[in-house]
C-alpha cells in the first residue's frame, strides 16, 4: 500500500509539472503569435507604402 502512495506522489507531482510547462508555454505561444501578426501587418504596411516594388540583385534603380 505504501509502494502505491509513493508511485501516486510521484505522478500527481509529475501532472502537477507538466500542468505548468503547458501553461507556460501557452503564454509564450500567446506572445509569439501577436508578434507575428504585428510583424505581418508592419510588412504589409511597409509593401503598400513603397507601391509593390522590390529591387533585386544588381537590377539599377528606377530613377537611372
Amino acid at each position: 500500500m505504501e509502494r502505491l502512495e509513493e508511485q501516486i506522489a510521484h505522478l500527481i507531482r509529475a501532472l502537477e509539472d507538466m500542468s505548468d510547462t503547458v501553461a507556460r508555454q501557452d503564454a509564450e505561444i500567446a506572445v509569439l503569435t501577436r508578434r507575428v501578426e504585428m510583424l505581418m501587418r508592419r510588412e504589409a504596411e511597409r509593401e503598400s507604402d513603397a507601391g509593390g516594388s522590390v529591387t533585386l540583385g544588381n537590377e539599377p534603380p528606377p530613377h537611372y
